[in-house]
């Protein structure tokens, strides 16, 4: 079924531009929802802004925003590098496997509250935007070093055709290359904005039990996705 679903979105991307585009995006949203490396970005950011105390629609958006961001521009660096140097696209190697299981285990024992880390908790976003938004970056940037081999594989089938028509239709490469990064990360910024909702309906503080609880979940999923990480480099 999921492999029906790939051929059907690869045939669409030589369709006309509109559902070429359309098919990007589609192909955007599944490497998030059908990557256990992509998909633990959810419970980190939700980890994350849950830290935050009085945060509102607008922070919670922002904040996710530029956490999505910093993965993109990781995830950028990395294939530009790799493919310079002849390998994979995306393949950090051993190290970098590693490098991204110690980021989700530091992060969720911070989660966890085992150890503290200086991520905004209890501040009034409203007066921190410099901070907030510089953490949420850092947090994507790291995050994004293990994304490689997982992105571009998702990505295979886009690069294919932007590297066969980069010259002649640059505005067509651009293109499908901006609607693939849309879809990946408008899920994130969906997920955080749903932090400020939850936090609006059940009217929460940063000491409260159910915000304690959601980021110990969160938490221990981060952890998980670690242990994934390494598992899949041994």
């Amino acid at each position: 079924m999921i492999e029906n679903i790939f051929t059907i979105l690869t045939e669409l991307l030589y369709e006309n531009l509109f559902i070429a585009i359309l098919s990007a995006f589609v192909w955007g949203l599944l490497s998030i929802l059908l990557s256990p490396c992509h998909l633990s970005s959810i419970p980190l950011i939700i980890g994350y802004l849950s830290s935050y105390d009085n945060l509102n629609i607008k922070k919670s958006i922002t904040l996710s925003f530029a956490f999505a961001i910093g993965i993109l521009i990781t995830i950028a660096m990395i294939g530009l590098i790799t493919y310079s140097l002849g390998r994979l696209m995306g393949d950090v190697g051993i190290v970098g496997n590693y490098l991204v299981a110690i980021v989700f285990f530091v992060v969720g024992l911070y989660l966890l509250d085992v150890i503290k880390l200086s991520f905004g908790n209890g501040i009034n976003v409203g007066k921190s935007n410099s901070k907030g938004l510089l953490s949420a970056l850092i947090l994507g940037l790291l995050f994004g070093i293990g994304l490689g081999p997982c992105t571009f594989a998702f990505m295979a089938p886009i690069l294919a055709i932007v590297f066969q028509f980069a010259s002649d239709k640059p505005f067509y490469s651009f293109s499908l290359l901006l609607s693939f990064a849309l879809g990946h990360i408008i899920l994130i910024v969906v997920a955080g904005s749903m932090v400020n909702l939850v936090q609006k309906y059940l009217y929460w503080s940063e000491k409260s039990i159910t915000n304690k609880v959601i980021k110990r979940i969160c938490g221990l999923l981060v952890i998980i996705a670690g242990f994934y990480s390494i598992y899949i480099t041994l």
